[in-house]
């Protein structure tokens, strides 16, 4: 299989089982975003691997599984309504992070003002991939009629809380700092 094949340079792509749509579709947007958003969960690891702390591989563990279902959550976009997907996000999948975001957030500080974000490289990039799904999640909700499943704008509104949440547990486990956001500027 080559990398490229020229199908795209007339500005349109493929979606799953070969529907052809402009590279502007709003659908191509999100599950694009959700690829985004996977790379940069990808750099935070990356920073992670190179870090000690009690927790690593549990979070490590943990990330390489979002990254994984966030990979099929996009699949799930690029499939047109109506047609078969391959792979079905579930409840248990949203609740699974509920139950992480959970675990992870009892050892931290209660948060009584907001917050920056900032702290150590990996804690910084969980951060940057918060806002990134933020926004596959906003795409994906605009496509509320067109989706096959609609738990995957749930799916991604909660990985965006795990994702605050995991930023400040990398921060105070790697010894960073919370920067609070100064109210008189």
């Amino acid at each position: 299989m080559r990398i490229y094949t020229r199908s795209g340079d007339k500005g349109k792509t493929s979606l799953v089982h070969g529907d052809r749509v402009p590279k502007s579709d709003l659908r191509v947007e999100a599950y694009g975003t959700c690829d985004e958003a996977n790379s940069v969960i990808g750099v935070a690891v990356s920073h992670l691997r190179k870090e000690e702390f009690p927790g690593k591989e549990e979070m490590l563990e943990k990330l390489n599984r979002v990254q994984t279902i966030l990979f099929h959550v996009g699949a799930e976009l690029a499939t047109p309504k109506g047609k078969e997907v391959f792979w079905e996000l579930k409840k248990e999948h949203i609740e699974e992070l509920e139950n992480l975001i959970d675990h992870w957030d009892a050892d931290l500080p209660e948060l009584k003002n907001f917050i920056l974000p900032t702290g150590v490289e990996a804690a910084a990039h969980l951060h940057m991939a918060r806002t990134v799904v933020r926004r596959a999640e906003r795409c994906s909700s605009a496509l509320e009629e067109e989706l096959n499943n609609p738990l995957a704008v749930g799916y991604l509104n909660r990985l965006s809380d795990l994702l605050f949440v995991a930023a400040r547990y990398v921060d105070k486990e790697l010894g960073g700092s919370e920067t609070t956001l100064n109210p008189d500027v």
